[in-house]
């Protein structure tokens, strides 16, 4: 069994399950994913775009889809008593199932660990009762987890091997329709429907301010293969702004823009890795964040910043992720070069800190030899 959740843990989980099979053709596998694991093979119970949400609050609105994909997966537990069960990150989903998976006595290893570092450290007493194996892709987990008795393996960062571009500046530029004269701001709402609806229209509006005050400017906002185009483009539709919709280039697309407008969460990360300078966003509901406030014990929410241990790009949290205050920001990077220069010189510095390329590969390593402990190689 393998479960992702979400669209990064899909992309990272499809990964992974080419590399096992690289190691062991005749696994098979199935759970919970969206299209990079059903491309693997994956027999889906569930598509992980119908189970992501963003906030505390905002999980009310698909209870009922969670609790029952979470009572299918727990009943194949028992039937099919799968020889592994691989857990990807969405730790509010997975940590239950990885408590039922050790009371069948099945082997769990957890890729991409849960942040018990920031919030909720209590966590990390069910990880240690009901994880085999812990793979993290943070270069300070692999500490914090070996001192709370987990046996864990730091594997470096997956986006290492994904985070690249296909085409030349020139030729993506020709292929987005976007002019070389112009200065180019990425728009990067997040993959999650209920961010998008949050976090968008405050950045389409802080790009009118933008158009203002500087010119001449274009938008290209790169579409995650989790949203519905016609979503976005109903948004879009709300606002006198040209912008550029791609879909299926991310990488290229943020590589071609001088600046970037991102919702907090896995694509800074991305931004960060191709050195495009930033300014992140965190938007969700009040009482979500009057909760989070209470519990989030960390000084940043940008991986960016969290992993360089200081604050590299801005942050623009809740009240502050207002369109005056984006435009402020994006502004200061576009008109002041040598802050921007800073910036990429700082992102740089990250990539360092994630370890060396082959994430996949060495987890895939991990998850094989834990099958082959079971005696069988892993298959039924």
């Amino acid at each position: 069994m393998i479960v992702a959740g979400e669209a990064s843990g899909d992309l990272h989980g499809g990964n992974l399950i080419r590399e096992m099979r690289r190691i062991d053709p005749g696994l098979s596998f199935y759970g919970l994913g969206g299209g990079r694991m059903k491309a693997e093979g994956v027999k889906l119970f569930a598509d992980a775009a119908d189970m992501a949400v963003v906030g505390l609050t905002e999980v009310v609105f698909k209870l009922g889809t969670i609790l029952r994909v979470m009572h299918r997966l727990k009943i194949s537990l028992r039937e099919e008593r799968p020889d592994l069960v691989i857990l990807i990150d969405y730790p509010d989903f997975n940590l239950p199932l990885a408590r039922a998976a050790r009371r069948l006595g099945l082997k769990v290893l957890y890729y991409i660990s849960p942040q018990v570092w920031a919030w909720r450290k209590g966590r990390i007493d069910t990880i240690r009762k009901s994880v085999d194996r812990m793979a993290v892709i943070l270069p300070f987990e692999e500490q914090f987890y070996r001192e709370a008795g987990v046996n864990v393996t730091f594997v470096g960062h997956p986006l290492l091997d994904e985070v690249r571009k296909k085409y030349a500046q020139t030729e993506a530029m020709k292929r987005f329709g976007l002019k070389d004269e112009a200065i180019t701001v990425g728009i990067l709402p997040g993959s999650r429907r209920s961010e998008v609806e949050r976090l968008l229209p405050e950045m389409l509006k802080a790009c009118r301010i933008l158009m203002e005050k500087l010119s001449p400017l274009q938008f290209v906002l790169p579409l995650a293969g989790t949203l519905d185009p016609e979503f976005v483009r109903d948004i879009l539709r709300q606002f006198p702004l040209q912008v550029n919709v791609v879909r299926d280039e991310i990488y290229d697309v943020i590589a071609v823009s001088d600046v970037a407008i991102v919702a907090s969460g896995t694509a800074t990360l991305e931004t960060a890795l191709l050195e495009i300078p930033m300014v992140v966003v965190y938007k969700v509901s009040a009482s979500s964040y009057a909760i989070g406030r209470r519990f989030v014990r960390v000084d940043h929410i940008g991986l960016v910043n969290i992993i360089a241990g200081r604050t590299i790009v801005p942050e623009l949290i809740q009240e502050d992720a207002n369109p005056e205050r984006i435009a402020s920001e994006v502004r200061e990077l576009i008109v002041r070069r040598g802050k921007a220069r800073e910036m990429k010189a700082a992102l740089a510095e990250t990539r360092g800190k994630l370890g060396t390329p082959g994430a996949s590969q060495r987890t895939a390593r991990i998850a094989c030899d834990m099958l082959a402990a079971n005696g069988d190689g892993g298959r039924p």
